[in-house]
């Protein structure tokens, strides 16, 4: 729990984001003075563990749109001292007044100290700051529970693990969110492990009386694609929505190879036949009963045996996308890839033909859109 780790940790964090995300570096705050510091302590009766004394001294918090791969805000001396104190008054109502000095720690404790806040609840990251082995071990508070520790042995280690994900492109702590910068800012996307490895493509379709198949869903029996699913997708969206259907279609096409490359669809002859025309602009039939169809049913109840959703929504994008529906086909690649690529955006951006992004489109552009292939209605919108 070294001030050192901290610092370092905050030189690679800064420096990256810096060169990468400067939206989102400018974000953070300046230094908490020295004497702020050290007058929050006493007022809470704590003594910081020097990570955090390290922390606040290059940031005194950070505004709402800089948040750390938990989501959690960064918060500075008087968030940190606001936020206990609040968690301290609910203490206060799960225990009696005599037993609060007492308390082991299981839902919160006086000598915890929250650093980053979720803010739309109280749950956040929490600083074990009692004198001992455990002082300053990093975990996290949830409101309906109380404090789970074992997230991090210090907020130095938690710091460098930040810059890891950061520096090397890689999910936080092997976790569900990894970086992604558009337009200058840095996002924490849901990610999922994508497992290539499973399936033998050398072994043949399996024939059309296996009753045991899952069939594929008939053509026409997805709902309409709805604007509020393509403005996801900020200025690519409204690229998605304006541009030819023959470029979206080329775009689809080639987003769904990404795909079926990076869950290991690909891999099978059928499969890879079918992208390689698709890519080409070549027609492709699918039938339930044809050597493609039968494929890919079996990769449908063989990725549901693996629990691989992954490779099972690559499934539905190339269903999707032969069913002749590009549009949607190219919003559920990119909904799937940005939780396994983290260069997703820069990627759909170059298979779109790399045009100029327009900017972020408003709800007036998605009301007044007029693209048979989206549903643009006030009802999709939230407007």
């Amino acid at each position: 729990m070294s001030a050192d780790a901290a610092e370092q940790a905050w030189d690679r964090i800064d420096s990256w984001l810096g060169a990468h995300a400067p939206a989102t570096y400018a974000m953070l705050n300046p230094p908490a003075p020295e004497e702020e510091i050290a007058a929050v302590q006493r007022r809470m009766g704590v003594t910081f563990p020097p990570d955090l004394v390290a922390t606040l001294r290059r940031h005194d918090g950070a505004h709402e749109d800089f948040l750390l791969p938990t989501h959690d805000r960064l918060l500075g001396t008087r968030g940190c001292e606001e936020r206990s104190g609040f968690l301290r008054g609910m203490l206060a109502e799960v225990l009696d007044a005599d037993d609060e000095e007492d308390d082991d720690g299981a839902y919160w404790h006086h000598h915890f100290v929250q650093f980053a806040s979720y803010d739309i609840t109280a749950d956040g990251l929490t600083v074990d700051c009692r004198p001992g082995t455990s002082f300053g071990a990093v975990g996290r508070f949830f409101d309906e529970s109380g404090t789970d520790f074992g997230h991090a042995p210090s907020l130095g280690a938690h710091l460098g693990d930040v810059a890891n994900s950061l520096e090397r492109g890689l999910p936080f702590q092997g976790g569900r969110t990894w970086p992604v910068v558009s337009d200058g800012a840095l996002e924490w996307d849901a990610s999922e492990h994508a497992h290539p490895e499973w399936g033998d493509p050398s072994d043949p379709p399996p024939s059309a009386d296996d009753a045991s198949l899952p069939a594929l869903p008939p053509r026409g029996s997805e709902e309409p694609l709805r604007a509020v699913h393509v403005r996801k997708l900020g200025g690519l969206g409204a690229l998605v929505a304006t541009l030819s259907r023959e470029t979206v279609a080329t775009a689809a096409a080639r987003q769904t190879r990404r795909l079926a490359d990076e869950t290991g669809l690909a891999r099978y002859p059928e499969v890879a036949a079918a992208l390689d025309a698709l890519v080409g602009g070549r027609p492709v039939e699918l039938t339930g009963t044809g050597p493609l169809g039968l494929r890919l049913r079996q990769v449908r109840r063989e990725a549901s045996a693996h629990h691989d959703g992954v490779r099972g929504q690559a499934v539905t994008c190339l269903v999707l996308l032969l069913t002749d529906l590009p549009h949607r086909a190219l919003v559920r690649t990119a909904d799937v890839r940005s939780r396994i690529s983290p260069d997703w955006r820069a990627a759909l951006h170059a298979d779109l033909g790399s045009p100029p992004l327009p900017p972020e489109p408003d709800t007036a552009f998605w009301t007044t859109l007029d693209n048979p292939a989206i549903d643009a209605g006030r009802r999709s919108t939230g407007a």
